[in-house]
């Protein structure tokens, strides 16, 4: 059974590949190497002694898109990641970050339409919920106005691919809502790697911790928390992986209650930016400097997630703390 994986070659497409691969699935990678690179494909080999197909395609190419389905008829599930992902940066280039995300969905599934090819799990966030009235956030709170770019492109993408199931009787798709993936996998032969200065916290956290950058800044410390700092749940890299492939084996087994259904991924926990911090400084025996800065554009007070939905129709539930996560990614950090 083929699955086709864009953005296979980033952190949390990576990732899953080689959950997909030692689940006995046969895998094809889409990547553009735009936010990644090749010596991920040589990481997921080493773990899995597998070497999955791979195809450097940049999905905006209409023409490379249809060529690759042309080529490749036998797929019996879509994972789609590829797409740019900082809040920050898109603020910055929103049009950059509505190119990218939206039109390369809608590339994607024109040609699933043209080939009648279902089974889509799609790479959701959190951020479409923006700020919640209520906490933890549970599926049916509210979709906002988006805080950035970056979060209104998730919430334009699930509304494509709920459209376009309501056109498609045999077009089956979840939305998958993550909060914030952190850690790498246990060998340590995969990872974040961000290309340029890191746009998420953890890779800034590892490379401040290993003298790479001077001093981490911290976005705030006048919101409305415990310390001051933005609350956020963070999930480690090794569960959200597991959940594409239950709900990908969902989605084939026929077991969905509805054609397009989405489910928030988190461990329902909440942490703050300094509490990572000082986690981080536990699990690493290292002081972190960092500063205090003005806020960020774009970030929202609070954000942790209500699992229960995934618990009970998933069936999946995080099984690593956040110090599991921080203990990973800094064993990865440490390889490079």
């Amino acid at each position: 059974m083929k699955i086709l994986v864009t953005g296979g070659l980033g952190f949390i497409g990576s990732h899953t590949v080689v959950a997909l691969l030692n689940e006995g699935l046969e895998v094809v990678i889409i990547d553009n190497l735009s936010n990644s690179s090749l010596s991920v494909l040589e990481g997921i080999t080493r773990i899995t002694n597998k070497s999955p197909e791979f195809y450097k395609i940049d999905l905006r190419d209409k023409i490379a898109v249809s060529d690759f389905f042309e080529e490749n008829q036998d797929i019996a599930g879509i994972i789609h990641f590829a797409a740019s992902k900082a809040v920050g940066e898109s603020v910055e280039k929103p049009l950059l970050y509505y190119e990218n995300n939206i039109n390369t969905l809608v590339n994607v599934l024109q040609e699933l339409r043209r080939k009648e090819l279902s089974n889509f799990i799609f790479s959701s966030s959190c951020t479409v919920y923006g700020q919640a009235d209520e906490l933890p956030i549970t599926e049916a709170a509210p979709v906002k106005l988006a805080e950035s770019p970056y979060g209104n492109t998730k919430q334009i993408g699930e509304e494509i691919i709920k459209d376009f199931a309501k056109t498609a009787p045999n077009f089956k798709a979840i939305a998958l809502r993550y909060f914030n993936p952190i850690g790498a996998h246990p060998t340590a032969e995969i990872g974040e790697l961000p290309i340029g200065t890191p746009q998420n916290l953890i890779p800034y956290i590892t490379q401040t911790g290993a003298g790479i950058r001077k001093e981490l800044s911290v976005f705030g410390d006048d919101y409305d928390t415990n310390d001051g700092t933005c609350i956020r749940d963070y999930i480690h890299v090794m569960d959200l992986a597991e959940a594409h492939v239950v709900a990908l084996k969902r989605l084939i087994n026929n077991q969905h209650k509805t054609n397009y259904e989405v489910f928030n991924l988190g461990t329902g926990q909440g942490n703050s930016v300094l509490e990572v911090i000082h986690a981080f400084e536990k699990v690493s025996n290292k002081k972190l400097p960092y500063k205090i800065v003005d806020r960020r554009e774009g970030d929202v007070v609070a954000a942790y997630a209500n699992t229960t939905k995934a618990n009970s129709d998933l069936g999946w539930k995080a099984r690593f703390t956040m110090e599991d996560a921080l203990a990973s990614a800094w064993k990865w950090q440490q390889k490079q």
